[in-house]
């Protein structure tokens, strides 16, 4: 699945934005680390501030539908000749 890419309101950064559970109009930014900066100066990574902000997305997510097959019946199937 291809996710949309948002503007964090943060860093500026274009993050992918993953849907939120029941809202379809709405998506969760990624975390991602700040620009410039991957660790605190004692070695601990950091993240952007805006990082799993729940943000509005650029088009409403769809719901998937199931479509049902009908089987063939399996008296009408023919094996192959080989």
């Amino acid at each position: 699945m291809k996710l949309p890419r948002i503007e964090c309101r943060d860093c500026g950064r274009s993050i992918a934005a993953g849907p939120v559970a029941g809202r379809l109009t709405k998506g969760r930014l990624c975390r991602h680390d700040p620009p410039g900066r991957r660790h605190h100066t004692d070695g601990a990574l950091v993240s952007c501030p805006g990082s799993l902000a729940v943000v509005d997305l650029p088009q409403p997510a769809e719901q998937l539908e199931l479509i049902s097959v009908r089987l063939a019946d399996p008296d009408t199937l023919t094996a192959p000749l080989f």
